[in-house]
């Protein structure tokens, strides 16, 4: 059938089919078709309405705004040489998406209740799922042959929602893991909540006939002020963090083929964010009598609201509550990694030694390589055995190749531009995980691409030395780390004697 397919379509034709035949049982049903009748007809069917309840006439709304700079297309590695050998068609949703698809929108104050806590006895910081991720180490990611969102439902709604004022095209769950958002209480009255929330979603920037491009921000994350019944919104907020050089990840496909060769980038994106323009407000206004009256004073002014102030009962830190969620998201950051020069500053203070990561992309950036990232963090680095010796005997950090570039060629500071020189001479693509001295003298250090090579083999392959811990752990890439770990704090031991 698949090959009657491909005659009747031929390549490019099949690969758009695809992309719609969700179940992939090579016939469209009316709700695969759904995107292409939207977009031929312009018209698109109200089918939220089934997952919300019907408006409450006498409810709030909120208005909320959005802002928007295109990502900076001269921080794309790919920029160094002119874009040299990209076809223009393949840039060409990221190039035009240049303003917010809905610069405003009104929003019933009551959709937010998908931001408030499952119970009410939650601890302030203890995390709780929105959407949860459905996707593990062992489930893999989903496909990258996609042009239109499913349809969202439940607690997704508002999330499609609120991020369709960016773009039209918003994949609420991305294609790898952690996806989902998670959420914690920041602040608790006797009325309100502060809510902190994360959410990890994509957008997909290209249309048939051209090929899918992804567009992948590290996090969305921000905050919702919400009274307890979801009635009022005083306060919300939703934005991609800017603090990093880079922020971004984007993956494209150059043909008809879920194995196609696919480019990957990363990027800078000034500014993503929402905001409401104050608290909501009801629709209809009723005097002391019960009579409705107009929402204008005589005058045409609107009419004035006044709000009682909120006296917060107990609250943590915004850093603390973004901590949280992010663990939630990513167990191995029970581990503190630092930024790469505080790193060293620590290590040197507690006489201790750094365990490093670097990379050529951000971990929450699915990279289509063996030694990514996600793989290694997904298994090894959130194990318990790794993780207690971690916290034990080093000081942690991840950082960017190009970020050490940046610090290496700053000649400000020369003991940091040493440092970042002495890590950037052992790496190699895409991922080198260092141990190194206070100093920055690298003790050891192993590729993960080779990591995941040793791991992949039958353990009678193998040397035996490498899996001296095996009998302890099942996972054969566990033992490895560990015993990378522990090699290192080895060829270390002349140099920390006191």
């Amino acid at each position: 059938e698949q090959e009657l397919a491909l005659k009747s379509l031929g390549n490019e034709g099949l690969f758009l089919f695809s992309s719609l035949d969700t179940n992939k049982d090579l016939y469209l049903s009316p709700e695969e078709f759904k995107p292409i009748a939207e977009k031929l007809t312009g018209v698109a069917p109200d089918s939220e309405s089934e997952e919300e309840e019907a408006p409450d006439p006498d409810g709030e709304t909120l208005s909320i705004v959005a802002k928007f700079q295109p990502l900076v297309m001269e921080t794309m590695t790919k920029s160094k040489d002119g874009f040299l050998g990209i076809s223009h068609v393949a840039l060409s949703g990221l190039r035009n998406w240049t303003a917010p698809a809905a610069p405003m929108s009104v929003l019933l104050a009551r959709q937010f209740k998908a931001f408030l806590p499952p119970k009410n006895n939650l601890d302030l910081g203890d995390p709780w799922w929105i959407i949860p991720s459905e996707l593990n180490i062992f489930t893999g990611y989903l496909s990258n042959n996609r042009f239109y969102p499913p349809p969202p439902k439940g607690k997704e709604v508002i999330i499609h929602k609120l991020l369709s004022m960016f773009h039209p095209r918003p994949f609420v769950k991305t294609r790898f893991a952690p996806q989902g958002a998670v959420a914690c209480i920041q602040a608790s009255s006797s009325f309100y909540y502060t809510i902190a929330f994360r959410i990890h979603a994509e957008f997909q920037l290209n249309e048939p006939p051209n090929f899918p491009f992804w567009f992948s921000p590290g996090q969305f994350t921000g905050y919702i002020v919400l009274s307890k019944d979801s009635s009022h919104v005083r306060d919300f907020r939703l934005f991609v963090p800017n603090n990093r050089s880079l922020n971004v990840d984007m993956e494209w496909l150059y043909g008809a083929s879920e194995s196609s060769n696919m480019e990957v980038d990363i990027g800078y994106l000034p500014q993503m964010e929402l905001e409401s323009t104050g608290p909501s407000v009801p629709t209809v206004i009723h005097d002391e009598n019960g009579n409705v009256i107009d929402s204008r004073e005589p005058s045409g002014e609107p009419i004035q609201f006044v709000f009682e102030d909120i006296t917060w009962q107990q609250e943590i830190p915004w850093q603390e509550a973004a901590h949280r969620l992010e663990v939630a998201m990513y167990p191995f950051k029970k581990v503190s990694y630092l930024p790469f020069t505080e790193a060293f500053e620590r290590a040197q203070a507690e006489k201790k030694l750094v365990h490093s990561i670097l990379l050529w992309a951000k971990p929450p950036v699915p990279l289509p390589v063996a030694g990514s990232g996600r793989t290694l963090r997904e298994t090894v680095l959130e194990s318990s055995p790794i993780l207690a010796l971690l916290n034990e005997s080093f000081i942690s950090s991840w950082s960017l190749v190009k970020e050490l570039e940046e610090l290496q060629s700053n000649r400000e500071n020369e003991f940091y531009s040493k440092l970042a020189e002495l890590h950037l001479e052992k790496y190699n693509f895409p991922v080198e995980m260092i141990i190194c001295l206070p100093n920055g003298t690298v003790v050891h250090h192993i590729n993960a691409n080779y990591f995941l090579d040793i791991t992949s083999m039958k353990p009678e392959d193998v040397e035996s030395s490498i899996f001296s811990f095996s009998t302890n752990f099942e996972d054969p890439s566990t033992a490895t780390y560990l015993q990378f770990l522990k090699e290192g704090l080895h060829r270390a031991k002349p140099y920390l004697q006191p």
